[in-house]
């Protein structure tokens, strides 16, 4: 599992900043605030996106696409559970891979496997299915509120 301690972090952060979102580094071995998982998955309070070293990417990745295509009012009283309904996990999930290939060095394979094995489920039963050949509705979803163009590239923007 690719962890946060093994990725370009300036890379991460500039990613985060660009969406008004900051990460915030936690000691090894303390507890994250506002995770949701607990142990090592990430958290999220207001703008601040919390992890250590040894949190998974794909849960630094997520927990900032949920910041990202959830409603501003959910935004601003953001603690810990992002909420949301599952055509917006579905476009959640979508968006964390488009986020790692956008960092430099971060094969999709591993976001796929990394989700796998964390245990995301999908109807065609692995991440590469689904995202390949059944996520035309979270791509649609991502796409009508501008958060990536019709190249699947990411846009900057966070939901209005």
């Amino acid at each position: 599992m690719l962890l946060l301690g093994s990725v370009d972090r300036r890379a991460l952060i500039r990613l985060l900043d660009g969406y008004g979102l900051a990460l915030r580094p936690v000691p090894e071995a303390e507890p994250i605030p506002g995770s949701y998982w607990g142990e090592s998955e990430a958290g999220l309070l207001g703008n601040s996106l919390y992890a250590r070293v040894d949190t998974p990417l794909h849960s630094v990745l997520h927990e900032a696409a949920h910041y990202i295509c959830m409603t501003p009012g959910r935004r601003n009283r953001l603690n810990r559970d992002a909420g949301g309904d599952d055509a917006e996990e579905s476009a959640v999930c979508y968006l964390q891979i488009l986020m790692g290939d956008a960092l430099a060095g971060i094969a999709r394979q591993q976001m796929y496997q990394d989700m796998d094995r964390w245990g995301y489920s999908f109807r065609l039963g692995a991440a590469c299915a689904w995202f390949e050949h059944d996520a035309a509705d979270a791509r649609s979803w991502l796409l009508q509120r501008g958060l990536i163009d019709a190249g699947q590239r990411l846009t900057g923007a966070l939901r209005g």
